[in-house]
């Protein structure tokens, strides 16, 4: 019944939130069950004498058809995806599907895994059904592996003490969201309405830095209230960011920067093709594909590939500093601090590639940023009034960005004095979204 009421309800918010796309999820949910009874490899029947030769027969003939079923489905579902994100958002009317990026994925891994024989198929409808439409993360995840939460779906405990647990952490990613990123993401939307050829380099640097805030915080704070959702619901649901601004690599930064996309790339994409098992050219190339997959998955606009693109070309240039032996260098102090700068520039130049779809408007923003293209009535003091305006919660965003709030959370979640401030930041949250309303999360759009 936890399985009924948990699939009911994720359904029910599902509808609430885009009713027409209903019926597609719960298409998607059939169709790949009966998929991943047919991937599912059967155990090997004893056999002895002449029995032996007819099996084996069986046995081929089983294996090319779970092939073709395999094929089938990766179509099937790389097909649908790539319907309402590429071709125009054409049955989508320029809007896609609530979280079917992720939920196709979440699919996808559980179709590999079964096919491969690293998880068993699962037979009943209603675990399977419930695993795929799990509403703390079908939105914009984690993108949950099967084998993390099949013992949940058949046994879990729902207790005071899980959902007093879990409160404290969704209490966390809200403030995150709402107090964080909604709040420092502002001063982007006023640069925004600007105009990127009105304002100064100095202003241009600190709107690209609260841009690299605001998609944090927004990511973050809704993966923290997925995992709070799913700890009192009786789930532990995997951590999908590890202080990335902490990273002193734009490697590092990607290994701790939505971890569960990344374990997805890893597994499904980077490995099979041969990780970096084949030498060092055929591993750029491999990391060119990954990062190229990236990039469409984002998006097909010219944006997203250069943004990809940076990415892949820092990658490639550590690899090789790395192999001369200068990252071993940059290790020590006062070389970490120096890593950590180039991160904390570089990253914030990508991400600006990353939010302008409009390829004239990225290049006027690059170029007021690196002061090579001339402003139009620039006011000189645009910055100074930003830094007043924000500079409070630049400085909280920069605290939070380190692992110092999340020591201290885990120390002292269980004080008294604690969970009453946590219950006060909660109903904080409350009113603003009360004053402001809706403001979507950013991976909605993906």
């Amino acid at each position: 019944m936890k399985n009924v009421t948990l699939l009911s309800g994720s359904l029910i918010f599902y509808a609430y939130g885009e009713l027409r796309y209903l019926p597609l999820l719960m298409l998607s949910i059939l169709v790949n069950y009966f998929f991943g009874l047919h991937l599912g490899r059967r155990e090997p029947h004893k056999a002895d004498g002449e029995q032996k030769s007819k099996l084996r027969a069986n046995r081929l003939k089983l294996n090319r058809r779970r092939r073709a079923v395999f094929v089938i489905a990766i179509l099937y579902n790389v097909g649908i995806l790539a319907a309402f994100k590429y071709v125009d958002h054409g049955m989508a009317g320029g809007c896609l599907p609530l979280g079917i990026s992720f939920y196709t994925f979440q699919i996808l891994s559980y179709l590999i895994d079964v096919y491969r024989g690293n998880q068993r198929r699962e037979p009943s409808f209603l675990k399977f059904a419930t695993y795929i439409s799990m509403f703390p993360q079908l939105l914009s995840g984690p993108i949950v592996n099967y084998g993390e939460v099949r013992k949940s779906l058949t046994s879990r405990e729902f207790t005071a003490k899980g959902v007093q647990e879990g409160f404290k952490v969704f209490t966390m990613g809200l403030a995150a969201k709402v107090l964080l990123a909604d709040r420092i993401g502002l001063l982007w939307q006023e640069v925004q309405v600007t105009g990127f050829a009105s304002i100064s380099t100095p202003l241009a640097w600190l709107a690209a830095i609260a841009y690299s805030l605001k998609i944090y915080f927004d990511f973050f704070g809704y993966s923290l209230m997925a995992m709070g959702l799913g700890r009192m619901l009786g789930f532990t649901l995997p951590e999908n960011f590890n202080n990335p601004y902490m990273a002193t690599s734009v490697r590092d930064f990607y290994r701790r920067w939505h971890m569960t996309l990344g374990r997805w790339f890893r597994e499904y994409v980077y490995i099979p093709l041969g990780g970096n098992r084949k030498g060092e050219y055929r591993t750029v190339c491999h990391l060119l594909a990954v990062w190229f997959l990236t990039s469409v998955w984002h998006g097909i606009t010219g944006n997203f590939l250069i943004w990809g693109m940076l990415l892949w070309l820092a990658i490639v240039i550590e690899r090789q500093l790395d192999a001369l032996g200068v990252t071993a260098v940059l290790e020590k102090a006062p070389g970490k601090l120096l890593s950590r700068l180039y991160v904390w520039a570089y990253i914030p130049i990508t991400w600006v590639c990353f939010a302008i779809t409009d390829i004239g408007q990225l290049q006027v923003f690059l170029g007021r940023m690196f002061h090579v293209i001339p402003g139009i009535r620039v006011s000189a003091g645009d910055w100074h009034k930003a830094l007043v305006n924000y500079g409070v919660l630049f400085a909280l965003g920069a605290i939070a960005s380190t692992p110092l709030l999340q020591k201290l959370f885990r120390r002292f979640k269980d004080n008294w004095l604690v969970m009453a401030l946590l219950a006060a930041l909660f109903w904080l949250c409350v009113w603003r979204l009360r004053v402001e309303g809706q403001n979507p999360f950013m991976y909605l759009h993906f």
